[in-house]
């Protein structure tokens, strides 16, 4: 039976570090039937037209952080998501940070040198478009590392995300676009006729595509492992849909914070 959208609310600590495996080939890419399209457009466009007040909020009380990291094949919309949920906030407040292949002088520290350098500070939303994550997930596909350093990197991601909740207030959300491989298809190949969309074009795209049943594998591996914060599982085959979880979920985080304007300074 294949299932909705799935939240990973299972906290590492107190599994003693297990939780039940996510099987992503029986988690549904597309939202549930019967959903109406147009009315979740609807509460889409009126969550963004909150968040505006509440990032104004987050930024004037400055008492905490937003971290949204963005997980997915190639194709999945990380970047529209991006564009269409937090492209409506003000741009002073929100910076995004794309991770790509590590440079040579990334390569010559820990793998999350360059990661941290760009954790948000208290009063701001940081994107990540791709993530740490991509170092057990990449590197581990094309047998960069083995599972033993797999295996540390992922205790360190925990401590690392532990430490940016903990002790400096930062609310991070972990989304994983869950696209079916049908539809990656279709979106790489019109990358391909459609001119406007021809230079998000790169032929290693079709190579990775190869690789999905060992792409899922690791990204099941890493839910397991890496969730002392919580994945979010988002159907991602109709972007109305993905835009509406990711947008309510930042809402929700941000309505919970119970934020106030400071008021004079005496």
């Amino acid at each position: 039976m294949v299932k909705p959208y799935i939240r990973v609310l299972i906290i590492v600590e107190e599994n003693k570090g297990y939780m039940p495996a996510i099987k992503l080939k029986s988690t549904s890419t597309k939202a549930p039937d019967g959903l109406d399209k147009e009315q979740t457009k609807a509460k889409t466009a009126t969550l963004l037209k909150e968040l505006d007040e509440l990032q104004n909020l987050l930024y004037a009380e400055s008492k905490h952080s937003i971290l949204i990291i963005l997980q997915g094949m190639d194709a999945s919309g990380k970047d529209g998501t991006i564009r269409d949920v937090l492209g409506n906030l003000n741009p002073q407040g929100v910076t995004v940070q794309s991770f790509k292949v590590p440079t040579a002088e990334e390569l010559s520290h820990d793998f999350l040198w360059r990661i941290h350098r760009h954790v948000p500070p208290k009063g701001m939303i940081q994107v990540f478009n791709r993530s740490h994550y991509e170092d057990i997930l990449v590197t581990r596909v094309h047998k960069i590392i083995d599972d033993k350093t797999a295996r540390k990197r992922m205790a360190a991601i925990n401590d690392f995300e532990q430490l940016l909740t903990e002790h400096n207030n930062t609310h991070i959300l972990k989304f994983y676009l869950h696209i079916s491989p049908e539809e990656q298809n279709a979106r790489l190949q019109e990358r391909l006729d459609d001119p406007r969309k021809q230079w998000k074009y790169n032929e290693k795209d079709f190579e990775e595509a190869k690789l999905w049943n060992e792409y899922m594998k690791m990204y099941e591996d890493c839910f397991t492992h890496c969730n002392h914060v919580p994945w979010t599982i988002v159907p991602a085959d109709q972007n109305w849909y993905k835009e509406y979880l990711v947008t309510e979920a930042l809402h929700r985080t941000l309505k919970s914070l119970k934020m106030r304007y400071p008021g004079l300074k005496k």
